[in-house]
């Protein structure tokens, strides 16, 4: 089972947007360290025997139209040299990258990449830009064709041109232009260092010290000399019922999922990784600000529109306290959410950013990937029956948890959902152990 790459090409707007150069400024969000990564994920189409127009065509027409509004997606990453921030650069002229693979199998025969897809294969259905491509490619596309007329669309998206929010707007905009639409539903907004600038003279409100330290010879995302390895957990609805019911008779509070198996898992993570009692670990997740800033954030804007969220203890007191008050901890920092807490966050990266800003290296990174639109997003052949991220960082962490779906593409309810976890493989075992108590939780 191999990929064979067909072509590669450049996909150009259909109509010209500018005849001449441009600079755009980012945001203090978008330029954040923690930010300076490729996030890259997977979308799984399968063949409607009503619908055989070739979807390589399909993407490449779509996203050329697309590209007269999104036009940014075709310039370049740059570091400007006064203060080291990333700015984009458009060149007249310039593309995105889309490549055309081919496979020699059927989506069924690999389960619809649904569960444990193999990594070697999964790995080469997705671009993956290195060197100086991270920056001057930030936005790659490919599309893989299977023998039985299903396909894959993977992308490669730097993190500061936008959230996964952001992408999402801007490939339901294709696929709409794809389904024959003449026009963009909602007209994409920039203005990105306006609408999310520091303020003057900047003033931090919030307490981000005691999570993020200053160290400029500290960069995000080192990469360890012994790499996470990632596992895919399935997580019956049953077993997140008695969770909740065990976390109500400790506390009396109600929790969400997020909330609830958020904790379990945090504190499986940490006794099955052996972190010294004393260390300080971090739970941390993005928080969408949309719809919380004052003003609130035009619909249109793709740009970054997250701030990161932090529990924090000992590792000590997360592994022997009762799971409720880390259940709590997670609960109660949602409050956190307002638009002072938005504004100091963008004021402390005014103020700190060429210190070094990080959040440490002992950083579980969550994200909760089953309710964000992802199957809106229909070229013609409906929406993807799985959606698969291949990202290793997320929120400063590089052993990332994803609260993913099971893939549609199979008859019949599905119980519950699937936890993708990336662990050093040296404490895998120990986690997968942990793991299996959550079926047992609540039944003595």
């Amino acid at each position: 089972m191999d990929v064979k790459i067909e072509e590669t090409t450049v996909i150009h707007p259909s109509t010209p947007p500018f005849t001449h150069d441009h600079i755009f400024s980012l945001s203090h969000l978008d330029t954040d360290i923690n930010l300076h990564v490729t996030f890259r994920y997977l979308r799984v189409y399968v063949n409607d025997p009503k619908n055989q127009p070739d979807p390589f065509h399909v993407v490449t027409s779509s996203l050329s139209s697309a590209l007269v509004h999104y036009y940014h997606y075709t310039g370049s990453l740059v570091r400007r040299e006064d203060d080291d921030r990333l700015e984009l650069h458009y060149q007249a002229g310039s593309g995105v990258q889309v490549t055309h693979a081919v496979v020699d199998c059927t989506l069924s025969e690999i389960n619809y990449l649904d569960d444990h897809p193999d990594v070697n294969f999964v790995e080469k259905l997705v671009p993956d830009p290195r060197g100086e491509d991270v920056l001057t490619r930030p936005f790659i596309l490919q599309v893989t064709q299977f023998k039985c007329g299903g396909w894959v669309l993977g992308a490669a998206i730097h993190h500061s041109l936008c959230d996964g929010l952001g992408a999402t707007l801007f490939f339901n905009a294709m696929a709409e232009l794809a389904r024959g639409a003449d026009r963009v539903k909602f007209e994409p907004v920039w203005d990105r260092s306006s609408l999310l600038e520091p303020r003057n003279p900047p003033r931090v409100e919030f307490p981000f010290h005691e999570f993020l330290s200053l160290d400029k010879n500290s960069l995000p995302y080192m990469e360890s000399s012994k790499p996470a390895v990632r596992e895919c957990f399935k997580v019956k609805d049953e077993w997140l019922d008695r969770l909740k019911g065990f976390l109500h008779e400790q506390s009396g509070s109600n929790y969400t999922t997020f909330e609830a198996l958020g904790a379990f898992i945090w504190r499986a993570r940490v006794k099955a990784s052996i972190i010294p009692s004393e260390e300080k670990v971090k739970f941390a997740y993005a928080t969408n600000i949309r719809r919380i800033t004052k003003p609130k954030l035009p619909f249109g804007y793709w740009g970054n529109g997250c701030v990161p969220m932090y529990v924090q203890f000992l590792a000590k007191e997360l592994v022997n306290q009762p799971l409720s008050k880390t259940a709590d901890s997670i609960k109660n920092s949602k409050f956190n959410t307002t638009d002072e807490y938005v504004r100091s966050f963008i004021d402390f990266q005014e103020l700190h950013y060429r210190e070094g800003i990080t959040a440490g290296n002992k950083v579980s990174g969550f994200t909760d990937w089953r309710h964000l639109g992802h199957a809106t997003v229909d070229f013609g052949w409906g929406g993807p029956v799985t959606v698969f991220p291949l990202s290793r960082h997320l929120v400063g962490s590089i052993e990332p948890c994803f609260f993913l779906p099971y893939s549609s593409a199979h008859e019949g309810k599905k119980d519950g959902f699937k936890v993708l976890v990336y662990l050093q493989e040296a404490a895998m075992v120990d986690f997968k152990k942990e793991m299996e108590k959550l079926e047992h939780i609540g039944l003595s």
